[in-house]
């Protein structure tokens, strides 16, 4: 009866279902939570867990705004405007070279998003004279979206430089540069080297291989198990610091890139300013905010609220305004 018994509960066992390793480590770590919500709570709670994506859905949404504002306005400039102005079809740009002005623009104007609500939260606590009070909703939430930012930031960034990396292949570049070295022949033009123009591709190209890997490297360490080995000051100091240098690098990537661009005026297509002036507007509105609030008049203060300190005439001033 026993050896009965024993086959019984085995086979049991094996008609059982099994949960996964995943499952038990998930019911272990959410039943202490979940045990102590009832009713509409609960519910709540169960929805929220089983959400797609929660936190990447506000970065995704303004990636998506931003490439495509971005395509239909450099679409505008170097697609429409030679066909209605001289009737010429360049077409053929949009799948590189019209992609490639959008990824550069899109993953500097993130970067920017990643450390802008920085600047505005260390306003917000000069305002109030407090680090207690809360922040507003919207800023909270965007502080929180800030890793996902960052790294929809180094994705956009990967893309343009293999697209970069590609315009040797294309065949349009093949036949450009013969019509170049036939022009040169035409203008009997021993030597085409142009000394400015190299110093221009040399630097900025070093620059962005540059901002390129410190951003591989603040990618890599918001990776929670590469986070989790870091103190706090370590991680702080990779992502504020360095994440402020690739920020700076980017932006001088980009005035380089524009070098005399700037004073040209077929640059301005229909009066539309080029790309690169719009890219690099946030960034610089950015890295100024944070040379501002560097000064040691701002920093020494921004630093004791954060340390607990508070101004009692501001924090005075607000809870009577709630009040009334």
């Amino acid at each position: 009866m026993e050896i009965r018994q024993n086959i019984t509960n085995q086979e049991l066992w094996k008609m059982k279902p099994r949960r996964t390793l995943e499952e038990d480590d998930y019911l272990n770590k959410n039943s202490g939570e979940t045990s102590m919500l009832r009713g509409p709570e609960l519910l709540q709670k169960l929805q929220q867990q089983q959400e797609l994506f929660p936190e990447w859905r506000l970065p995704v949404k303004i990636a998506a705004i931003v490439s495509s504002l971005t395509f239909l306005y450099t679409l505008l400039r170097e697609v429409i405007h030679p066909f209605v102005t001289s009737r010429q079809q360049y077409l053929y740009k949009i799948p590189i070279l019209v992609i490639n002005k959008v990824l550069p623009m899109v993953s500097i104007t993130l970067l920017a998003m990643v450390y802008l609500p920085g600047v505005i939260a260390a306003v917000v606590q000069l305002r109030n004279g407090t680090k207690y009070k809360k922040f507003p909703h919207w800023l909270d939430r965007w502080m929180l979206t800030r890793k996902q930012f960052g790294l929809l930031s180094f994705f956009f960034a990967i893309l343009h430089a293999l697209y970069s990396l590609s315009y040797p292949m294309r065949r349009s570049y093949r036949y450009k540069l013969l019509n170049w070295a036939y022009q040169q022949v035409q203008q009997k033009k021993e030597d085409a080297w142009i000394e400015h123009d190299v110093w221009r591709m040399e630097i900025y190209v070093s620059l962005g291989i540059v901002a390129l890997a410190i951003l591989a490297l603040l990618a890599v360490t918001s990776i929670p198990s590469v986070s989790d080995s870091l103190t706090w000051r370590e991680f702080h100091c990779i992502q504020s610091k360095l994440g402020i240098v690739c920020l700076l690098l980017g932006t001088i990537h980009a005035l380089i890139f524009a070098w005399n661009k700037w004073v040209d005026i077929k640059q301005f297509v229909w009066y539309t300013p080029p790309t690169f002036m719009i890219a690099v507007f946030l960034p610089i509105v950015v890295l100024m905010c944070k040379a501002i609030l560097f000064l040691p008049c701002l920093r020494k203060k921004i630093l004791k609220i954060r340390h607990g300190w508070e101004d009692v005439t501001k924090v005075n001033k607000i809870e009577m305004s709630s009040q009334l």
